[in-house]
């Protein structure tokens, strides 16, 4: 044992005691040598006081040397933390005991070593892998000193209705298990390759040190030997008490998780979520089993523990607050008294517009396929809200929705709703790989879903009880593994009787899980309560007008489903929801014809297709346009010229584009005539602020915005909020309709609202001195180039203004601070090939880009740029700097 190899550990760490075992598994008097890892001694020689001690036990086959970097952390000056790893008996470079050790005398023998190292308390203890599961039962048998638990990839519970994992099955075989796990190094060079990405040889290396021979690897056939497969194996009892006990514990607690893991999955972390419900979770999107290995976890680890010891006793055991304590209205508004997002729904039910329509659905050939009265929509809620509880969905339930818009999503949505249940909605427009990421993570209970829908569940393994949307065959039913119907659930429902399927709702409970675009990394589930979903509603009617008795055009998915709310009637134009882009001017217009719509919304991808196709429309399809009185846009920048391509199709409408996001929606609001206005005001130098961006307005009602200064190095780190003219930073916002959380996320929620009461968007932008809002792009975009940092979207705009261009993204290339800035043009007819732009275009980009202050390195050009699914219109900075970085080597341009 050579402490001095191990890359990463202080030799100081290393130690070796011997501890009496009180153990059944050993004789009585028996003492067995461990070995720890340990900067205790270290600290005390330096004379500093941990706040406490990390008790940190690894699982099988990694040994101590997996807490290295909260060795590192626990050992500076500023947040001194005595952190004990060890190496489990026959594990590690602790002692091989002969003996067969089961989870019960695991757990005996660490504390065993804890009475001999003399822990008092406080402990926090960290587990990783069967490591979790032993931690635990230590922290249950200890409470007295327990301070607070931490657990990585782990589980406390085998569900009867689950087999274990094909890779345990696998190394449980009676052909493979000795070979595999003792005999050879195959199991620990398995889970060695589950690190994303690799491990370096020399890391490799220290994790493979204490088992070189066979006989260095009993504990590690031994370990899988003990996992309790089912309730008739020795060790179920032992893991049950553990499972069971964890119901009762209220010290704090923080679970790091690494989805990409084989053997621990999301079903493991949703069990230990309803277990400790009061726990911080953050998964790491990406990394798998070695959580602690593909990511960095001592930070996060070190910042709860600072949070945990100055949080005091009012949120000690996990209050139902955000991770930064942000108050439930923090603009400082005073609260209006809680309507449920259906209250208007059910007053249009019960009053005189009760027979009319209330939600349509278009067919392809532009009529109305089926048609829906408020009456009848709310009766068929009622009705489906019962079923669905009849058939497990309680309040808390998960509920994923995978369900076109129109009539059964809206039947669906506010059926959950009204039960308590959390929506869970991640729509196709995320793609396969995006939306599997998400159902996954979000764990859901059910599964409402179309054969599409059911199908990509079983095939790829998502979570949940399945319910089909209509009445399927009974082979296909069992192909697809639905259990009922929405139909079914609607006649079941329908015979209860109306006192059951009421029940006070908890305005402050979750009610909603949102996924964003996934437009600057992978889409992230955002939670909202029902007051916040409710606050959204009032926002939006008060913002633009929005009555009950108005008549919406929907080509954007919530939407959709935010018209009941608002009391309006809604119709989703025949088109692919899932791409923006196909809705044509056609079949917005038949839209419009089939309701007399009066409001329109669509994406800025939606309209520039609608212009395109304005030529299929009739006399008819222009006088329902005609009828329009209202039009938003927003998901992107929406160009004025766009927008006055628009106008000409809806004369009638005022035009608006209001600026928001998945966590707040909206943010601000303007008009096409303000946005002219702000225009004006800037190129006649009369507005200190002004240009630079798209001026998307002022905050709507009830909503207050302020900016963190940018710094040279494209970070926004300060604590001080401004609304200074002309001052470009990272935009905050506060309001009663910004979400909750962002769900299993705590890391991405802390930084959020790292500022008490204010969201940090992410975005950038500016006032002007008439309190406008100018966006500039996104914080993650902004290029450093040396000496300035350069926000992209001013000169964007202004090179697509040029003559054959249709978009334009300007990114990065290079090392930060030092970047070159590149322009990359989509151009107008395409460009055969990717690649150098001619010379003449490139001058006119370089001069477009110059009026807005920016000079530009080198010019590319695309046939297509790579925009997000969900809106076709963001523009994916980060692949075109990857794209443009290998073009600019030398190499060959591909598709971006």
């Amino acid at each position: 044992m050579v402490a001095a190899a191990w890359p990463g550990v202080d030799p100081q760490w290393s130690r070796e005691l011997a501890v009496p075992s009180t153990s059944g598994a050993d004789q009585p008097g028996a003492v067995r040598n461990w070995h720890i890892l340990d900067n205790g001694p270290q600290l005390e020689a330096l004379g500093l006081t941990p706040a406490g001690t990390l008790l940190c036990v690894h699982g099988n086959p990694t040994w101590s040397y997996l807490w290295r970097t909260l060795l590192a952390a626990g050992s500076d000056p500023a947040h001194p933390w005595r952190v004990v790893a060890v190496d489990q008996l026959d594990m590690g470079f602790s002692e091989r005991t002969g003996t067969f050790r089961r989870l019960a005398d695991r757990i005996n023998d660490l504390g065993d070593l804890t009475a001999a190292l003399g822990l008092d308390g406080p402990v926090v203890t960290v587990g990783h892998d069967w490591g979790g599961v032993i931690s635990l039962g230590w922290a249950l048998a200890h409470q007295d000193q327990l301070a607070g638990v931490v657990l990585t990839n782990t589980a406390v519970h085998q569900p009867s209705t689950c087999k274990i994992p094909p890779a345990l099955r696998l190394a449980l075989h009676p052909a493979v298990h000795q070979w595999g796990t003792v005999t050879s190094d195959a199991f620990l060079r398995v889970t060695h390759s589950l690190a994303h990405p690799p491990l370096a040889a020399d890391i490799r290396a220290a994790y493979m040190a204490p088992y070189r021979s066979a006989g260095r690897r009993s504990g590690v056939g031994n370990f899988v030997a003990d996992i309790p497969v089912d309730e008739f194996h020795p060790s179920f009892a032992a893991l049950a008490g553990v499972a069971e006990g964890l119901r009762g514990l209220t010290v704090p607690a923080l679970m790091l998780w690494g989805p990409r893991d084989p053997i621990f999955s999301d079903r493991y972390l949703k069990d230990l979520i309803g277990r400790l419900p009061h726990a911080k979770v953050h998964r790491f999107e990406g990394a798998g089993h070695l959580v602690a290995e593909d990511r960095d976890i001592a930070t996060p680890v070190f910042e709860w523990l600072a949070a945990r010891a100055g949080a005091g006793p009012a949120t000690v055991v996990g209050a139902p607050t955000d991770s930064a304590g942000t108050a439930a209205n923090p603009a400082g508004l005073e609260a209006a008294a809680f309507r449920p997002l259906w209250d208007l729904l059910d007053e249009q039910a019960a009053g005189p517009a009760g027979t009319g329509s209330a939600v349509v659905e278009m067919a392809p050939d532009g009529t109305a396929a089926r048609t829906l009265s408020w009456q009848q929509l709310d009766q068929r809620i009622l009705d489906v809200a019962a079923g669905l509880a009849e058939s497990g969905v309680q309040r808390g339930s998960r509920v994923s929705l995978m369900v076109p818009p129109g009539v059964d999503l809206t039947v669906a949505l506010y059926a959950c709703l009204r039960l308590g249940a959390v929506v869970v909605v991640a729509d196709a427009g995320l793609g396969t790989k995006g939306l599997s990421r998400a159902v996954k993570g979000a764990t859901p209970d059910f599964i409402i879903g179309i054969d599409k829908a059911l199908a990509a569940a079983a095939a790829l393994g998502w979570p949940g009880r399945r319910i089909s949307v209509g009445t399927l065959p009974a082979a296909r039913r069992r192909l697809l593994g639905a259990e009922t119907s929405l139909a079914e659930l609607g006649r079941s429902g329908a015979r209860r009787p109306a006192a059951e399927r009421t029940d006070a709702l908890d305005p402050d409970a979750p009610a909603a899980v949102l996924f964003t675009s996934g437009s600057t990394g992978p889409a992230k589930g955002v939670l909202y309560t029902h007051r916040q979903l409710a606050a959204m509603r009032d926002t939006v009617a008060g913002t633009f007008g929005i009555r009950a008795g108005s008549k919406l055009v929907a080509g954007f998915a919530p939407f959709a489903l935010l018209g009941p709310a608002l009391g309006a009637v809604s119709v989703t134009p025949a088109m692919d929801v899932t791409a923006p882009r196909t809705l044509t001017a056609r079949a917005l217009a038949d839209a419009a014809k089939a309701i007399d719509a009066t409001v329109v919304f669509a994406s800025p991808a939606a309209l520039r297709n609608v212009v395109d196709t304005r030529e299929d429309l009739d006399e008819t399809g222009l006088k329902a346009l005609a009828r329009v009185e209202l039009l938003l846009s927003a998901g992107a920048p929406v160009p004025e010229p766009l927008l006055a391509e628009v106008q000409q199709l809806v004369p009638a409408a005022s035009l608006h584009t209001p600026y928001g996001m998945t966590e707040a929606l909206p943010v601000t609001d303007i008009s096409l005539e303000q946005i002219r206005e702000a225009d004006a005001e800037t190129a006649a130098g009369n507005l200190r602020g002004g240009g630079n961006g798209v001026c998307v307005g002022k905050p709507v009602h009830g909503a207050r915005l302020a900016i963190i200064p940018l710094a040279a190095d494209g970070t926004a780190s300060g604590t001080t909020p401004v609304t200074d003219a002309g001052v470009t930073g990272e935009i905050l916002v506060s309001a009663p309709h910004v979400k909750d959380s962002y769900d299993r996320l705590w890391l991405t929620q802390r930084e959020s609202a790292a500022l008490p009461g204010w969201h940090r968007t992410g975005d950038v932008g500016h006032f002007d001195a008439a309190g406008r809002l100018w966006v500039e792009g996104r914080l993650a975009h902004v290029v450093t180039a040396p000496g300035a940092a350069v926000t992209p979207v001013g000169a964007e705009q202004a090179i697509e203004l040029l003559d054959g261009v249709r978009l334009a993204a300007v990114t990065g290339v290079g090392p930060s601070g030092t970047q070159a800035v590149v322009a990359v043009v989509e151009t107008l007819p395409p460009t055969r090939t990717a690649g150098p732009a001619e010379p003449a275009l490139a001058a006119s980009v370089r001069t477009a880009a110059r009026t807005a202050g920016v000079e530009i390195s080198a010019v590319l050009a695309v046939p297509a740029q790579p925009t997000d699914i969900r809106h076709n219109a963001k523009i994916d900075r980060t692949r075109l700097s990857r794209w443009a970085t290998r073009v600019l080597a030398g190499g060959r341009p591909g598709k971006p």
